[in-house]
């Protein structure tokens, strides 16, 4: 009963804040005034938008195949290709924040005999995707200290770059890292799989160039994410300037790692917060991430369309 309890809350919150957080945004939102902003769309700047959405994709299948190679394991490029697409599926409508993730995991697994190094290596891409964001909103924040004067947005970014050094010490340390893994000692298979991820994951100690070209298509990855937001701004003929957008973006994708369905609802509720704070208003600053949202459904739908035509074809028993 409680493992069916602890299922239940863990599919459950996830619906329930997403649907919180949209009720919240439909009582501050003027639903004409969003109407009238879609009418009034440039769909030019959607579709050169959706083109940069696009080759935010690429620069991530490459980048969790930057540590596929630097694992050494025996993964065929496509195959990476084909989990990540259905992960995107994942990623859209599943009740978790790392739904994608554990896709890709399962899937590689079953063709894999280095199951710890696949966990490793999709750990490895989510945490140098966090890397990147602190890395661009980091050096934005310098650049453009002046023109945020609100303190929220400055702490976001040093807590960000705080906990992602933290991070980066307790994986890197097999000291610190075996303290922590001792809350599994009641599961002693458990605490052995620990032990040999972090043993994979030390094998970039020697690999450093692995983790830097990760991180640079990180920061990449982030920089194209801005450039996609502000052309659906542009299209939704708001003018604002695009050096917020790169600030901006990144605390964007922390907030939306929130568990949720797809991230929705908090994700548009972090940017109408964000940009209002530079005169956006809440239902064009929600529009531009909802959009954005859209696009990740779309490839989610052509990847899972993919993933069942490039399926092989079943063993005869």
């Amino acid at each position: 009963m409680t493992d069916n309890i602890k299922k239940f809350l863990s599919n459950f919150i996830p619906f329930a804040l997403s649907a919180a957080l949209l009720w919240f945004l439909s009582k501050t939102i003027d639903f004409n005034k969003t109407a009238e902003i879609f009418k009034s769309a440039d769909l030019k700047y959607i579709f050169y938008a959706f083109l940069f959405y696009f080759a935010i994709n690429v620069i991530l299948i490459t980048r969790w195949f930057v540590f596929i190679k630097a694992l050494e394991l025996k993964v065929n490029f496509w195959t990476a290709v084909r989990f990540y697409l259905i992960g995107i599926l994942g990623n859209a409508v599943l009740p978790s924040s790392v739904g994608g993730d554990v896709i890709k995991i399962v899937g590689v697994c079953s063709g894999s005999e280095d199951k710890p190094k696949v966990v490793a290596s999709v750990l490895l891409d989510r945490l140098s995707g966090f890397a990147g964001m602190v890395v661009v909103a980091t050096i934005a924040l310098i650049f453009g200290f002046r023109l945020i004067s609100n303190p929220t947005v400055i702490f976001l970014v040093i807590g960000m770059a705080v906990a992602s050094t933290s991070i980066a010490f307790v994986l890197f340390n097999k000291t610190v890292y075996s303290f922590f893994t001792q809350i599994f000692s009641r599961f002693p298979k458990v605490k052995e799989a620990l032990m040999q991820m972090h043993s994979d994951i030390a094998l970039l100690k020697g690999r450093q160039m692995a983790g830097y070209q990760a991180v640079a298509l990180s920061a990449l990855s982030q920089l194209t994410l801005a450039v996609c937001f502000f052309l659906v701004a542009k299209a939704l003929n708001q003018d604002v300037n695009f050096f917020y957008f790169i600030i901006f973006t990144p605390l964007i994708c922390v907030v939306s790692s929130v568990p949720s369905i797809g991230g929705l609802g908090v994700r548009e509720l972090g940017a109408a917060y964000f940009f209002g704070k530079v005169g956006m208003s809440t239902e064009a600053a929600s529009s531009v991430t909802f959009i954005s949202y859209l696009f990740m459904v779309f490839i989610g739908l052509l990847g899972g369309l993919y993933f069942l035509l490039t399926r092989p074809p079943s063993k005869a028993a």
